[in-house]
């Protein structure tokens, strides 16, 4: 059982230090992959507008934390149409429980109540569950290119949902 709630105080640094825990115990991501986590989130509070954001915990009975994504507004300048999906992450404890999907789905419900006609998100290939959620909505992988911001090489990819 879990609950879902918006983001409060303290929740930015959490979110860093799992999604840094979990990527390098499970993917051999490095320092690097941590960096971007956190200026994800630093630009997310910096410029959050709650009428176009939101961040989602999702928390166990007793507090503890199982997940998180966001939605955030995109970066392109006069873009007003397209949305962010950023950071993911369901603890290994939770996975199984369809928080996963339900956080996905949280994202596509308020963007399309935010007045977004889609959203976009990046992914690595090798984060298999994730892409399959991600299909499981209805997203589409359209764009693909190595890179190595996680610090090793891999395949980085583009999804679009169009709401």
């Amino acid at each position: 059982m879990y609950s879902l709630r918006s983001h409060q105080a303290g929740d930015m640094g959490l979110i860093i230090q799992r999604h840094a825990v979990l990527y390098a115990a499970e993917h051999a991501f490095t320092a690097a992959f941590e960096a971007l986590v956190a200026r994800i989130a630093a630009d997310f509070l910096d410029k959050f507008d709650a009428a176009r954001e939101k961040c989602w915990i999702a928390e166990a009975a007793d507090g503890r934390f199982l997940g998180c994504v966001m939605l955030v507004r995109s970066q392109d300048a006069g873009d007003l149409t397209t949305a962010r999906l950023r950071l993911l992450l369901v603890e290994p404890e939770a996975r199984g429980m369809g928080l996963g999907g339900r956080l996905i789905g949280e994202c596509s419900r308020f963007a399309r109540a935010a007045g977004y006609t889609r959203i976009t998100l990046w992914t690595q290939r090798d984060l298999q569950a994730a892409r399959r959620l991600y299909g499981r909505e209805g997203y589409e992988m359209v764009q693909e290119e190595e890179h190595e911001k996680v610090g090793r090489r891999v395949v980085g990819e583009e999804w679009l949902l169009v709401l």
